[in-house]
């Protein structure tokens, strides 16, 4: 199992076409793993670019964690994991929660970022959304503690299914994956979003809650694109194809 040491907690990540000359680096949301990107999404970048995947912590394969789950701590573990993988810049891309992360990775440190993409990423301020978005999350929770779709690996074995209930369990009532959460109320209004330079695509589905989020981006990052593909808030399991390819195409395009 891969795994990098980070200063406090260790990530488990995969990679993809590692000779490759630029990376792209893909941030999963909140309660699902990388296997959102693995099946279809990352094969179609990794055709040429070097695709680093990882679990974020609490989540998937690497170590749970009880606190820290703030976009300052999930950033600053972004950052580092590029130091442990000495990455200097990469082309970046987030969904729902890891496109939060991603924004303020790119507010941040805006040199280590070439491109940026965001998919179906709520604002945190709209709790009415938010609510949908844990609905959406936990019906992704199912999906893949269930093994399911043809996005999938083969039927997990019990032992496998049970570790995964037990990591998510550990989430939602151990952890203060909520409350920090919550603690992100204003990104959109005082974060620094209206100050990222970079090309960046929107992604968001036709049919989500969180199409009011994609607009206000549109409006407040001064190079961005909004492209809306058919589904709701779980577009990346529902036209994987389709957003693997508009990835592609987007940081293929010459600055």
């Amino acid at each position: 199992m891969p795994v990098v040491e980070l200063p406090h907690t260790r990530i488990h990540l995969q990679e993809m076409n590692k000779g490759a000359a630029e990376t792209v680096l893909m941030v999963h949301g909140m309660f699902t793993n990388l296997s959102i990107w693995y099946f279809n999404i990352a094969p179609i970048l990794a055709e040429r670019y070097h695709v680093v995947l990882y679990d974020l912590k609490g989540h998937g394969m690497s170590d749970r964690a009880q606190q820290g789950y703030d976009l300052q701590s999930m950033s600053d573990e972004l950052l580092a994991l590029m130091d442990a993988l000495q990455l200097t810049s990469v082309y970046l891309a987030g969904y729902s929660y890891g496109g939060l992360i991603a924004l303020k990775t790119a507010i941040r440190h805006p040199q280590k970022i070439k491109k940026l993409a965001v998919i179906e990423s709520p604002n945190p301020y709209e709790q009415e959304t938010m609510n949908v978005v844990d609905v959406y999350s936990k019906e992704l929770l199912v999906h893949f503690v269930n093994g399911q779709g043809d996005h999938s690996p083969a039927k997990m074995g019990k032992r496998q299914l049970e570790r995964r209930h037990r990591l998510y369990e550990f989430l939602l009532k151990e952890s203060t994956i909520r409350q920090d959460m919550q603690q992100e109320r204003h990104f959109f209004s005082n974060g620094g979003i209206k100050d990222i330079p970079h090309e960046t695509l929107l992604i968001y589905g036709r049919d989500s809650d969180c199409v009011s989020a994609g607009l206000e981006l549109q409006e407040k990052i001064k190079d961005a694109r909004l492209l809306f593909v058919n589904g709701d808030h779980n577009i990346p399991v529902q036209e994987p194809f389709t957003i693997g390819n508009a990835l592609k195409d987007f940081f293929d395009t010459q600055d």
